[in-house]
């Protein structure tokens, strides 16, 4: 069964990479564009560039009207009540450095921050540098074997002195679903705020924030098919009303002489200068393409590729998963072959993949590994294309040994 993807042809890229010969399975860094965002930034480009929220002009209403709808069509796909929870930033990296800068005044010394032993560095250093600029403590939460947050543990380190717990969704590393319900049950009681890193999430798995309850929620849109150098950070509007602004100029002041100022509430008072018009437009028609599919078959999809991965995977000699990978991406090494070495082989035979430490340095230095190979997966791949990698892998092991 060759597992033919419905949708490939949606993505130009893939053209592009029929004819150089590539293999795309690094998704999880960042995925293709569909041909209708394609069509949208052009569009946003060609009716006339304009800034937003300032001008009276047609150019600028249009504009205007495009980004702020663009903002209601995330807050309906996310299920997040109002618009006005929705702050666009450049990415999750700078979503959840607006948050520990707009936070920063909520702690005290002593006080406690909690992430896991599995964080992207989007959601450690952060929180670390914030730890050591107020004098809190960093509270590590480590994972069981087979690659979850441990809730018994957690539920010991999670305290009185806890003020905000940060966690991922869904690990770039381990490829496991975190069991976020519990966690954040765990913070609220303690009356701690609480962050997740939706970045890998949402991708496969459309949120429902209502349900989630969370206080902040965050993304970035180049890996959900949609443009790079935009992410949304969501907000409970209690939460929301507790951040301070951490940059500050045009837009996002409401009042200002040469000695004070007075700044704008949530979204705008945390978007200073001009956004990422285009992008945010962008990212809403990736939203728009992604409702137009069936997301029941998009789901059989991905876990019939994943499971065809694993598999594959298993049956060569010395290779050892990281983890217990449930979604999407499946990370690894062999033994005594350097992830490096492996990655360059695979490179010269036309298979992207990732290798290295994938932005979790202290989760591999836990593991005792230099690094290691990820191979991800989107709804755009085939079974075509992990025939190919597999016979690359083996292809460049028996060259390695």
């Amino acid at each position: 069964m060759s597992l033919p993807s419905p949708w490939r042809a949606d993505f130009p890229a893939f053209a592009r990479f029929h004819a150089d010969a590539l293999t795309y399975l690094d998704s999880a860094a960042t995925a293709q564009k569909p041909q209708a965002v394609l069509d949208t930034l052009y569009e946003v480009y060609a009716q006339g560039a304009a800034n937003v929220h300032r001008a009276q002009h047609l150019p600028g209403e249009r504009a205007t009207r495009a980004f702020e709808g663009a903002r209601q069509k995330i807050a309906d796909w996310l299920n997040a009540g109002q618009a006005e929870q929705i702050i666009f930033t450049r990415g999750t990296t700078e979503g959840i450095n607006l948050l520990a800068y707009g936070l920063e005044h909520h702690f005290q010394p002593g006080d406690a921050l909690v992430v896991s032993a599995l964080e992207h560095h989007a959601n450690l250093l952060p929180w670390q540098q914030l730890a050591q600029r107020r004098g809190l403590e960093l509270v590590i939460l480590p994972l069981d074997a087979a690659g979850d947050i441990d809730l018994e543990q957690a539920a010991t380190l999670i305290g009185p002195r806890t003020r905000l717990l940060a966690v991922s969704q869904l690990s770039n590393v381990l490829g496991r679903w975190q069991p976020l319900q519990p966690l954040l049950t765990l913070a609220r009681a303690q009356g701690a705020l609480s962050v997740v890193d939706g970045a890998q999430g949402v991708v496969h798995q459309r949120p429902d924030l209502s349900a989630l309850d969370c206080d902040f929620y965050l993304f970035s849109g180049h890996k959900l098919y949609g443009p790079d150098g935009i992410g949304v950070l969501y907000g409970r509007p209690e939460a929301l009303a507790q951040l301070r602004p951490w940059q500050f100029g045009g837009e996002m002041v409401q009042q200002a002489d040469y000695h004070s100022a007075r700044f704008r509430p949530a979204p705008l008072g945390f978007e200073a200068g001009t956004p990422a018009i285009a992008a945010a437009i962008g990212l809403g028609a990736a939203l728009d393409y992604l409702m137009s599919l069936d997301s029941q078959a998009m789901a059989a999809h991905e876990a019939a590729l994943h499971q065809r991965l694993l598999a594959g995977l298993s049956r060569f000699e010395g290779l050892q998963l990281l983890g217990q990978p449930d979604t999407a991406l499946a990370c690894f090494t062999v033994a005594g072959v350097h992830n490096s070495d492996l990655a360059h082989l695979l490179t010269e035979q036309g298979i992207a993949v990732r290798s290295g430490q994938h932005c979790a340095m202290p989760l591999l230095a836990h593991l005792g590994l230099p690094g290691a190979l990820r191979v991800s997966l989107a709804l755009y791949n085939d079974g075509d294309d992990l025939e190919r990698f597999f016979a690359a892998l083996h292809h460049a092991l028996d060259l390695l040994r």
